[in-house]
Protein backbone atom coordinates (compact mmCIF):
# COMPACT_ATOMS: atom_id res chain seq x y z
CA UNK A 1 0.00 0.00 0.00
CA UNK A 2 1.57 3.30 -0.91
CA UNK A 3 1.77 6.26 1.37
CA UNK A 4 -0.95 8.17 -0.07
CA UNK A 5 -3.31 4.85 0.04
CA UNK A 6 -2.71 4.95 3.30
CA UNK A 7 -3.34 8.57 3.98
CA UNK A 8 -6.87 8.32 2.12
CA UNK A 9 -7.66 4.90 4.84
CA UNK A 10 -6.41 7.03 7.95
CA UNK A 11 -8.77 9.80 6.85
CA UNK A 12 -11.44 7.37 5.44
CA UNK A 13 -11.47 5.53 8.91
CA UNK A 14 -12.60 8.35 11.02
CA UNK A 15 -15.86 9.26 8.93
CA UNK A 16 -18.84 8.18 10.51
CA UNK A 17 -20.13 4.56 9.75
CA UNK A 18 -22.80 5.60 7.49
CA UNK A 19 -20.11 7.89 5.57
CA UNK A 20 -17.18 5.03 5.91
CA UNK A 21 -20.15 2.86 4.14
CA UNK A 22 -21.16 5.05 1.17
CA UNK A 23 -17.45 5.53 0.76
CA UNK A 24 -17.15 1.52 0.33
CA UNK A 25 -20.09 1.18 -1.78
CA UNK A 26 -18.86 3.96 -4.19
CA UNK A 27 -15.20 2.40 -4.30
CA UNK A 28 -16.98 -1.41 -5.15
CA UNK A 29 -19.10 0.63 -8.08
CA UNK A 30 -16.06 1.99 -9.76
CA UNK A 31 -14.63 -1.72 -10.63
CA UNK A 32 -16.33 -2.76 -13.71
CA UNK A 33 -16.88 -6.28 -13.46
CA UNK A 34 -19.60 -9.19 -13.94
CA UNK A 35 -18.98 -10.19 -10.36
CA UNK A 36 -20.91 -6.94 -9.21
CA UNK A 37 -23.69 -7.91 -10.36
CA UNK A 38 -23.33 -11.11 -8.99
CA UNK A 39 -22.76 -9.32 -5.66
CA UNK A 40 -25.63 -7.58 -6.29
CA UNK A 41 -27.90 -10.56 -6.64
CA UNK A 42 -25.63 -11.95 -3.33
CA UNK A 43 -26.66 -9.23 -1.34
CA UNK A 44 -30.24 -8.81 -2.62
CA UNK A 45 -30.90 -12.68 -1.90
CA UNK A 46 -29.29 -12.39 1.77
CA UNK A 47 -31.68 -9.31 2.44
CA UNK A 48 -34.71 -11.29 1.30
CA UNK A 49 -33.88 -14.01 3.09
CA UNK A 50 -33.13 -11.53 6.40
CA UNK A 51 -36.58 -10.14 6.03
CA UNK A 52 -38.46 -13.46 5.71
CA UNK A 53 -36.73 -14.32 9.14
CA UNK A 54 -37.86 -11.02 10.62
CA UNK A 55 -41.32 -11.92 9.76
CA UNK A 56 -41.49 -14.92 11.71
CA UNK A 57 -39.95 -13.88 14.69
CA UNK A 58 -36.48 -15.66 13.42
CA UNK A 59 -34.75 -12.73 13.65
CA UNK A 60 -34.96 -9.72 16.51
CA UNK A 61 -34.80 -6.33 14.86
CA UNK A 62 -31.69 -3.51 16.78
CA UNK A 63 -32.71 -0.10 16.19
CA UNK A 64 -30.06 1.50 14.26
CA UNK A 65 -29.01 4.07 16.95
CA UNK A 66 -27.97 1.37 18.89
CA UNK A 67 -26.01 -0.22 15.95
CA UNK A 68 -23.88 2.98 14.86
CA UNK A 69 -23.27 3.49 18.88
CA UNK A 70 -21.79 0.36 19.34
CA UNK A 71 -19.78 0.79 15.60
CA UNK A 72 -18.75 4.44 17.13
CA UNK A 73 -17.29 2.34 20.42
CA UNK A 74 -15.20 -0.29 18.27
CA UNK A 75 -13.15 2.53 16.57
Amino acid sequence: MTLQTKEILKKALLLPPVERAELIDQVFRSFDCDSKNDFDTLWAEEAEARIDAFEKGKLKAIPAKEVFRKIDQIK
